[in-house]
């Protein structure tokens, strides 16, 4: 599915698919955003049809780990979106975020159209002239082809998961820097 969708109701809703490394992370992160109504967690811009997570995992099948975020243009911008996806990730290292080392945590935004490939560019260019990275962005903008969901035991990772090791040391470290610094953004305050 690409472009707008109708959900129930008279708003028009958007799709972005976007890769930072670990999808639980991202997910983590963009279920807190005001906007956004679904994130889903998966793979995309690979050659293999229907994926599974252990195939992706060997980098033989070109995927990446992404989120396929459904929002709302009237409650957060793809801009802003863009904005969030590059300060939970690290946009500069090749193939690599932290200690996950692979294609498939490559940093990666699949554009649904010539609109979200212009902004994306826009923003990386944004960042680049801020001098908010201290090496050059390498982030792939690259055009939509397929989305394969991810497997059921993947969804919500990190609500079911927070005492394990990396949503403690990894994950919970990325959701507290997003509300810190979007707090104007977030679904609802942190209790």
């Amino acid at each position: 599915m690409s472009g707008p969708s109708r959900t129930n109701g008279p708003s028009v809703t958007e799709l972005a698919t976007l890769g930072g490394g670990c999808f639980w992370c991202l997910e983590a992160v963009f279920q807190q955003v005001r906007g956004v109504q679904r994130v889903t967690s998966g793979y995309s811009g690979g050659t293999a049809p229907d994926p599974s997570y252990e195939a992706v995992c060997t980098g033989r099948t070109g995927h990446a780990e992404v989120v396929e975020l459904q929002f709302d243009p009237k409650e957060v911008s793809y801009r802003d979106l863009l904005r969030i996806f590059f300060s939970i990730h690290d946009p500069t290292t090749l193939n690599r975020q932290g200690g996950d080392v692979g294609t498939q945590y490559r940093s990666v935004i699949f554009y649904r159209g010539p609109e979200q490939a212009k902004e994306a560019q826009e923003v990386i260019r944004e960042f680049t002239e801020a001098g908010v990275f201290r090496a050059p962005v390498v982030t792939e903008v690259v055009p939509f082809q397929a989305f394969y969901p991810a497997e059921e035991y993947h969804r919500d990772y990190f609500q079911r998961n927070p005492e394990k090791a990396y949503c403690r040391m990894v994950i919970e470290p990325k959701v507290l820097k997003f509300r810190k610094q979007f707090l104007d953004r977030l679904v609802a305050p942190p209790a």
